[in-house]
Formats: C-alpha cells, sequence, structure tokens
C-alpha cells in the first residue's frame, strides 16, 4: 500500500525539517560540513530563507526555517541543498552508489515537515534542535556540539550556556 503525505504550504510559514541519510552509520554531513555549508549558502542567495534554528549530526539534520512572505517551495530549496551537497562530496573523491533509478544512494527520499504554529511550538522545536545531539548521546550538554545554531542563542541572551544538560534524566523524544 502506497502512503501519501500531505504536505503544508503556507506562503511565508516557519518550518521545522529533518533530513537523514540513507545509510544512518554514515558521518558525511559532520566530516564535509563545509560542503553542506557551502550548499546552504548557494541556495540561500538563490531562494532566500531565514534559518531561526539548526543542528547537523553526522547522520541526518533539523533545521527551522523562515520563508518568505510570498514563498511557500521549501521542498525545492531542500531538493538543490541535497543535490549541491551530494554533487561537492564526489568532486572530492567520496564513493556514492546509485541506486536502482540511477540516483545517488546518499539523502532519504522523503524528509519530515512540520509548520509552526505558534510561539510554543516554535520554541519546543528550538528546544529540540538544540537538545538533539544530547539525546542521541554525542555530547552531554548543547554547548559542547559544534554544528549547531546553539550558540547564536546563547549570544543573543535567549538561552543560557549551560542550558541543554541531560543530567540524566533524559531529553526530548524524537
Amino acid at each position: 500500500m502506497m502512503v501519501y503525505f500531505r504536505r503544508d504550504f503556507t506562503p511565508g510559514g516557519t518550518y521545522f525539517f529533518t533530513l537523514a541519510l540513507r545509510n544512518r552509520k554514515s558521518q558525511l554531513l559532520t566530516s564535509h560540513i563545509d560542503l553542506l555549508g557551502e550548499a546552504f549558502r548557494k541556495m540561500k542567495q538563490k531562494y532566500p530563507f531565514s534559518t531561526e534554528a539548526i543542528v547537523v549530526l553526522p547522520d541526518h539534520l533539523h533545521a527551522l526555517w523562515k520563508l518568505p512572505v510570498d514563498d511557500f517551495n521549501y521542498s525545492l530549496r531542500w531538493h538543490q541543498i541535497k543535490s549541491y551537497f551530494t554533487k561537492s562530496l564526489i568532486k572530492e573523491g567520496v564513493k556514492i552508489t546509485k541506486d536502482q533509478r540511477g540516483e545517488y544512494h546518499l539523502w532519504q527520499r522523503r524528509f519530515w515537515e512540520h509548520r509552526i504554529r505558534d510561539e510554543s511550538d516554535f520554541q519546543a522545536h528550538i528546544d529540540y534542535i538544540h537538545f538533539n545531539p544530547v539525546k542521541h548521546g554525542y555530547v552531554s550538554s548543547a554547548k559542547e556540539w559544534p554544528y549547531s545554531s546553539f550558540y547564536r542563542y546563547v549570544q543573543n541572551e535567549v538561552l543560557h550556556e549551560n542550558w541543554g544538560f541531560d543530567g540524566g534524566q533524559g531529553g526530548f523524544g524524537e
């Protein structure tokens, strides 16, 4: 049975996304963070958006974007980012296999999207993003993970530097 996903396309919306590599043991996103960053910069020049929060883990990423008032096309942006990153890896000599369709076997085909409904939803997703490296056991506090927007929130005095310490209490669900 084919599952059909219904996407929310609200111009100017704020969205939470999860994108993952097909190989969940891969570390390509963090080992080539410079190429991923370049893919984001190129896309923002072509199709602007605001990254409200982001975390990049070795095999997946979570991002919170605010789109321009008259624009809803986040799918195009993600397609371009994924494509540019994949092509950049190949140029660097990283071996990436193709699947039966002739597509590179790097990213999962789909991604998770959720439109942010209100300020409480927004804050919950920012917290989720910044706590994610702790949740996955990469670090014991959010401040230890270098690939996130956490320090931007600390610098802007939105979060305290010691926010996001697990302390054995668990954390957010996924």
